[in-house]
């Protein structure tokens, strides 16, 4: 018996819509990541990204548990001497929403150039919006 490894051409991309309204970043971004990744499929290998499209939406709404509202700092760095910016969580929220999910999934996905690809197939809308309805999107419920 032959054991089946995928290839570049043999894999298929589907699109992916997660409703992101009053669910838990975490529970998202961990969502995503593991379809990006392509996980959940049967033919996931490693090596290669197997994942698929993913297009979250109302990221505006997205609920975080417990203190994170004022606890939790995002920051971001200018590459010049004393260039560090730091925000509380509820800032980024106001002037970014988006910003916060982007940021989730991408620490959940691999730091290498397979990494950089599957995050590329992210698409997040602060609104309930998106204008990705021609690749007839299946809708993810989130746990």
């Amino acid at each position: 018996m032959r054991t089946f490894v995928a290839t570049a051409g043999s894999v298929e991309s589907r699109w992916h819509v997660i409703d992101a309204e009053q669910q838990v970043l975490g529970r998202v971004a961990t969502a995503a990541a593991r379809l990006l990744q392509g996980k959940h499929k049967a033919s996931y290998t490693p090596f290669l990204d197997t994942g698929d499209h993913v297009v979250i939406v109302n990221a505006g709404r997205v609920r975080l548990t417990g203190r994170k509202d004022e606890q939790k700092m995002y920051r971001r760095h200018s590459g010049y001497e004393g260039g560090l910016r730091e925000e509380r969580a509820k800032i980024v929220r106001q002037t970014n929403p988006v910003r916060l999910v982007e940021e989730a999934v991408r620490g959940m996905l691999p730091k290498t150039r397979l990494g950089d690809a599957m995050y590329r197939k992210l698409k997040v809308y602060a609104g309930p919006d998106h204008p990705h309805a021609a690749q007839r999107p299946s809708q993810i419920e989130v746990a």
